[in-house]
Parts: structure tokens; sequence; C-alpha cells
């Protein structure tokens, strides 16, 4: 049953989350919260770096591998509406994707955990909800 479910995945809607979670990562790291970000990571005053293949590449596979698991789960516990999609879109977001970032946060190489998590948050907590409504959506 388990390995079943990915069997079932609609390829159109992990294409569809990969490409919005691509596109909104880059606007919302690279144009909405550089600074805050910069500053979360005591790196204000250290000019932007130029993003390499693996800052660019790294992130959106990780992010695809994501996307597959939540539709394979998604498929797993039957959503069969938006509704649902959405409240495990706030379940994944919350109680995966926010907790795991504070949890990384919180060690000596980051000098302000909490102002990192609230600049991440609301990327992951986004990104879950439109996911979870594009693989509905698109299944």
């Amino acid at each position: 049953m388990v390995f079943s479910a990915f069997a079932q995945i609609s390829l159109w809607g992990v294409l569809a989350a990969s490409a919005f979670g691509f596109v909104f990562g880059g606007v919302y790291f690279g144009a909405l919260v550089p600074r805050p970000y910069a500053r979360a990571l005591g790196r204000e005053p250290v000019p932007a770096t130029r993003p390499d293949v693996l800052t660019i590449l790294g992130p959106f596979a990780c992010n695809v591998v994501m996307i597959v698991t939540t539709a394979a789960v998604m498929r797993m516990v039957g959503i069969a509406t938006l509704a649902d999609a959405l409240a495990f879109g706030l379940v994944i977001g919350v109680g995966y994707q926010l907790s795991m970032c504070m949890t990384i946060a919180i060690n000596p190489n980051f000098p302000k955990p909490f102002a990192y998590a609230l600049v991440n948050g609301p990327y992951f907590l986004v990104s879950s909800l439109v996911t979870t409504t594009l693989l509905f959506l698109l299944q």
C-alpha cells in the first residue's frame, strides 16, 4: 500500500508544485526577504554572493523530493476535498517544515534562530499550502 501510492501520483501536480516552489523561492528569498534573511544569519554587513548551481538546484531537488512524498502521503490518507488538502498543507507546513526550520536554527551557527524561523516560516507555510492545493487539483 505504501509504495503503490507513489505509482498514483500525478506528474502534472508534481511539476506544477515544483515550478511554483522554484519561482516562489527565487522571488521570496531573492527579492522579498534578502536583508531580513541576512540579518537572521548574522551576515547583514557582508555583501550578498551570487548563488551558485548548488545553491539554486540543491533546494529545488530537495523540494521535489518533499513534493513527491507529500503527494504519496496525500494518496495514502485519502485526501478527498480541497479543504482536506489545505488542512493537510497546514499540518505539513507547521508540523514538519516550520518545526524543522526552528530545530535546524537552534544551534550555535545561527545567531538569531527565532528571526531565522520568522523569515523562513512564511515561505514554508505558503509553499506547503500551494503544494497540497496543486497536488489535489491536478490529481
